[in-house]
């Protein structure tokens, strides 16, 4: 039998419990063995969790442990209570004491019915009560070490919330019935974005519905237009979009209306799937997915895809592979568990002899020459590289040249920026673990001007009434001084005045 160490139980005195109201993904109630178990699981899966404990003294131990833990009976309504059950999406009742165990399971199943349960049990006849009492998972005594129960319960639980999404996302598309559904892509799509969008038009016919996939710039680096070239994909560069002629909007690899897409602010969203980081409180949506960990929204995709049971043609496999492959840098950058497992599934689905030819196309002229004023006008500051390129029309070259050039012996950091039409465009990467340069990239500009990864991130800063000024020598000096001072500043090597 496992004992999990905890008591859980009713029986005692009156205390003020230092549970406070919390915002938490995970509550685990009960840390003896499996409950501390599934704790570490969790934390290397970036969870946000919570312990609750009677035991005064072990939850001095586990906060000692850098754990977030807080005393409490898991047994008293009024401890549950605290808890922020709109927020959470699994609970984990470890203790020992089964009475406590039964009440908590029917506090939280009665106060918030989708909440993801797993319960423990002594025997069958409990194990019996327990479902019937709305338990998703009832866990017995067994000789396997907790570690291994832990990842079975974790892996259960992730599985049966995945194939959740995957319904919940389909029967959304589902409403629009014989209307049309936009799947607007940022601008200036890359493989990522686009393969994405293909996947997702791909459950949408699953279920009768017509959709487009929409964008506004251009597709300008080499690779990018071989891939959309070769697969044949079907997506349309629009100038004149207009909201009413669309039933559902979703949008992909993007997550606020007017930022970085065709659409104007505030123009309603029914979908949001995005793999960078984002101000949720800002993200309008009826489904919103979006998961930082991952490296590739194309990943999400592929998951859904596999949740759905909706067989992955070899062209939508093709594209899926090369956008996981293209946004982690080969495996190499901001690459989760499940890039490599989605990564795994594609690869025998793919056409290997159009990904060679993808990732082997010509070089044009610009790219050659942006990465020449790139290093030209280097300007190395520690293991810092920034430089300024002057005047682009290709901002895929930008971010070329930024992983070229952190290729360079002590260069840990580049930042790499030139003066589009209307913006300034500013590529960043990054192979220092002490820099997050998406952090970086929004704490300078703003997160509605910049966003990324810990390795790699991007900005845009529109120039407004300076668009149209012919003096662009003058204009570039000026945006050099905001963009270098800004990145100096956040990093802390220069005052920024006032």
């Amino acid at each position: 039998m496992i004992n999990t160490g905890d008591t859980g139980g009713f029986a005692i005195e009156e205390k003020s419990y230092d549970l406070k109201p919390l915002k938490v993904t995970y509550a685990i109630l009960g840390s003896g063995g499996i409950g501390l178990a599934l704790a570490s699981d969790l934390e290397t899966r970036n969870k946000n969790i919570l312990l609750v404990d009677n035991d005064s003294a072990k939850v001095e131990t586990l906060k000692e442990q850098n754990l977030n833990a807080v005393q409490g009976d898991i047994g008293d309504p009024g401890v549950l209570g605290k808890l922020d059950l709109k927020q959470l999406k699994s609970a984990f009742i470890m203790s020992s004491n089964i009475e406590a165990n039964k009440s908590a399971l029917d506090f939280v199943k009665k106060n918030s019915p989708d909440i993801q349960v797993v319960v423990r049990a002594n025997d069958y006849q409990q194990k019996d009560e327990m479902e019937a009492a709305g338990a998703d998972l009832v866990v017995l005594p067994s000789k396997l070490p907790h570690k291994s129960i832990a990842l079975a319960i974790v892996q259960y639980i992730e599985k049966i919330t995945s194939v959740k999404l995957a319904q919940d996302l389909k029967k959304l598309i589902s409403n629009v019935g014989d209307g049309k559904f936009a799947i607007i892509v940022h601008n200036n799509p890359d493989p990522d974005a686009i393969s994405s969008a293909m996947g997702l038009k791909e459950i949408a016919g699953s279920v009768g519905v017509r959709a487009e996939i929409l964008y506004k710039g251009q597709i300008g680096h080499h690779e990018n237009k071989a891939f959309v070239n070769l697969l044949d994909v079907e997506l349309d560069q629009s100038t004149d979009f207009k909201h009413s002629d669309y039933k559902k909007i979703a949008l992909i690899e993007c997550s606020v209306p007017g930022v970085n897409n065709l659409l104007p602010q505030n123009t309603q969203v029914s979908i949001v799937i995005d793999h960078h980081q984002a101000d949720i409180e800002e993200v309008k949506a009826e489904y919103v997915d979006i998961r930082p960990n991952i490296g590739a929204t194309a990943t999400i995709m592929t998951k859904y895809l596999q949740d759905l049971e909706i067989p992955i043609r070899t062209e939508l496999a093709t594209a899926l592979l090369y956008g996981i492959k293209v946004d982690t840098n080969d495996f190499q950058r901001n690459t989760d568990p499940a890039d490599l497992t989605a990564a795994a599934y594609l690869y025998p689905l793919a056409n290997h002899d159009i990904l060679s030819k993808i990732e082997t196309p010509s070089r044009s002229t610009e790219e050659i020459d942006v990465l020449g004023e790139a290093i030209k006008n280097r300007d190395i500051k520690g293991s810092y590289l920034i430089s300024n390129v002057g005047a682009i029309r290709n901002r895929d070259s930008l971010a070329q040249a930024a992983d070229y050039l952190l290729t360079l012996e002590g260069i840990t950091t580049t930042i790499i920026f030139g003066l589009g039409e209307d913006h300034i465009y500013i590529s960043g990467r990054s192979r220092d673990v002490r820099v997050n340069i998406g952090q970086v990239m929004q704490e300078a500009f703003g997160a509605d001007k910049a966003g990324g990864h810990a390795m790699l991130a991007g900005a845009q800063i529109p120039l407004g009434v300076f668009g149209g000024t012919k003096d662009k020598q003058t204009l570039m000096k000026l945006a050099e001084e905001v963009v270098v001072k800004r990145i100096l500043s956040v990093i802390g090597m220069q005052k920024e005045p006032g």
